[in-house]
């Protein structure tokens, strides 16, 4: 078969692979997820390549086109090229020489079938010619990525035992590709999941994400759940009822998903978000976001008024608050409430957020000096400020100022 795709024609595409042919005709194929994707009719985010050359030889073929070379994966044979600020990277085929669960060490190889063979899954192992040819060396890719199946490349132990991220990898892939899971491959996972352990915190957070973005993880997650994988990797995620709640209404109202507010709704409490986000090492930005999402007060409620909706976006902004209320939304039950709940997350777009049009010069120039008195005097009119649902009224808050000044100084 040949696919169709926009990134095959795309004017970059062509200087990348004329760079290629230039060293050696016909030694370079699209490979992975861009051929995956245009099989099944999707985008393609990333145009990853593989070829029977050297990566001293990919260098040398990109610095005489002219394009930027960037040795991101040396000791893997991943070179980057890059065409009109469009990177490609450009991997030799491969083999594994020796495996430990968590790294191999490979060698070179001409042969695609032996770089084939060391992937994961058969619909990963699709390779495609300039021209969108499709190549199969594994027999079952194509047939994989239009039926939507997630199978694992000859013995799934054999695959795991290779590198047991594959685990979480075919949970992943089956969340965004499949439309069952793979019963021999569940099992693998299952018999394999010890090994999970020994991976690093960076790699199971990073598949973690992944997953949580695709349209609809439950059936993959409830995959995770039944094979002991869930617990292994992920023991903060306890609540899984409150997670496939709110992955259902994102569903059903359209709503965009969204991998941070989908752990954080899995998770029991801010003790539970700080736990995950210490042992994954998310960064203190996630951290901080999930955190937030899991606070107690104020509380969110479907019929909050429009003065406390403004508190709220005030105090934590439209972040936080969106993904309070798509927490508090998933505990809800009720369907007779959901106009209310959209109605919270449409203020949360367009309401702008205030600043308090109040500074300390002026706070000064009313007669506070500089010290602990200007803070305390700003925090009083702010808080009549919130207390009067933010008004732009120049006057009203000079007003105020001049109250708090009386009040304050001696």
């Amino acid at each position: 078969m040949k696919i169709h795709a926009d990134w095959l024609t795309r004017p970059q595409t062509k200087r990348i692979i004329a760079a290629l042919d230039a060293a050696r005709a016909n030694a370079a194929r699209f490979v992975g997820g861009c051929v995956r994707n245009a099989v099944m009719g999707l985008p393609a985010d990333d145009i990853d390549i593989a070829t029977q050359l050297t990566p001293d030889q990919v260098m040398e073929a990109g610095r005489k086109a002219n394009l930027a070379v960037a040795p991101t994966g040396l000791d893997h044979g991943t070179i980057t090229l890059v065409a009109d600020h469009i990177p490609y990277e450009v991997t030799t085929l491969r083999r594994d020489v020796s495996t430990d669960g968590r790294r191999a060490t490979v060698a070179f190889t001409e042969a695609w079938e032996e770089d084939a063979q060391r992937r994961d899954f058969r619909l990963n192992a699709l390779y495609a010619d300039p021209d969108g040819a499709v190549h199969d060396p594994t027999g079952g890719g194509v047939d994989d990525a239009k039926a939507g199946r997630v199978i694992f490349i000859g013995d799934a132990d054999q695959r795991l035992r290779e590198d047991y991220l594959r685990i979480l990898r075919f949970f992943r892939f089956s969340a965004w590709y499949a439309k069952d899971i793979d019963s021999a491959g569940l099992a693998a996972c299952a018999r394999n999941v010890a090994g999970l352990d020994g991976l690093s915190a960076e790699r199971i957070w990073k598949e973690t994400k992944k997953l949580f973005a695709a349209a609809d993880p439950r059936p993959a997650l409830a995959a995770m759940e039944e094979s002991g994988v869930r617990a292994r990797a992920l023991p903060e995620l306890t609540q899984t009822e409150r997670l496939a709640r709110l992955i259902a209404l994102e569903t059903d109202n359209f709503l965009p998903a969204d991998a941070m507010t989908r752990l954080a709704a899995g998770l029991a409490d801010q003790a539970a978000a700080r736990a995950v986000a210490s042992r994954l090492k998310v960064s203190n930005e996630e951290r901080a976001r999930l955190v937030a999402a899991l606070g107690a007060t104020p509380r969110i409620v479907s019929y909050m008024s429009i003065r406390e909706v403004h508190r709220a976006l005030y105090a934590f902004g439209a972040e936080t608050f969106s993904d309070r209320v798509k927490l508090a939304w998933a505990a809800d039950a009720r369907t007779k409430t959901v106009p209310q709940w959209r109605a919270l997350l449409e203020q949360a777009k367009v309401w702008p957020i205030p600043k308090l049009p109040l500074t300390g010069e002026e706070v000064i120039a009313a007669g506070i000096p500089p010290g602990p008195l200007l803070g305390e005097a700003l925090r009083e009119v702010e808080s009549w400020w919130i207390d009067a649902d933010f008004p732009d009224d120049k006057l009203s808050i000079a007003e105020r100022l001049k109250a708090v000044v009386q009040g304050l100084t001696p």
